[in-house]
């Protein structure tokens, strides 16, 4: 089994940053993303917390020893379960690959928090996946196969985070600009 985890803070408030991640993908960084599709919607009446299941489309190009070794496309899915309590502000998400997992799964989690420090101008982030093969008789192509998802996926992530940034600065930055640039000039 192989882990890749990274934290960092967002320069946004918890609620910019939550309405931000319903609009994650499409973005010009992760175009390895080609579709959403929620499932599910609901919201727990007692305690207010909004539990959503998404369907993530992906098209990735895998080294050709992995499809010629499993078979398959550059065609995955990715099943996403999220959890936002308003209340405490917090955000969970949890995401499994559906594509190939009799050969290797990797499972992700995501919590976004306000920052101790700051929390009505930042937002952490946490993500840790942990990747495993199901070679049980191939151990080195396991570990292989385990080096090379870990690999692409931490690529994937700091795809994920520019263009979450982006999509952020497009949400909030720009358009509090905007007023500014169309309201008139100030005298001098």
């Amino acid at each position: 089994m192989h882990f890749f985890s990274q934290a960092f803070t967002y320069e946004h408030p918890w609620h910019h940053v939550v309405i931000g991640m319903w609009h994650k993908y499409p973005n010009s960084k992760c175009t390895h993303v080609v579709s959403i599709d929620t499932l599910d919607r609901t919201v727990d009446p007692k305690t207010g917390i909004i539990r959503t299941e998404r369907l993530m489309g992906c098209k990735q190009k895998a080294p050709a020893w992995i499809v010629k070794f499993f078979g398959g496309s550059e065609d995955a899915f990715v099943r996403e379960i999220s959890f936002v309590d308003p209340s405490t502000q917090n955000v969970q998400i949890t995401s499994v690959n559906l594509s190939l997992s009799q050969f290797a799964t990797c499972y992700e989690q995501i919590h976004y928090s306000p920052n101790p420090h700051n929390p009505l101008q930042q937002t952490d982030f946490t993500q840790t996946a942990e990747v495993q093969a199901r070679l049980a008789i191939w151990r080195s192509a396991a570990n292989g196969l385990e080096k090379w998802l870990v690999q692409r996926f931490e690529q994937n992530a700091q795809l994920g985070k520019s263009g979450f940034t982006e999509i952020l600065r497009q949400l909030w930055e720009e358009r509090a600009q905007v007023p500014l640039q169309q309201g008139g000039s100030e005298s001098s």
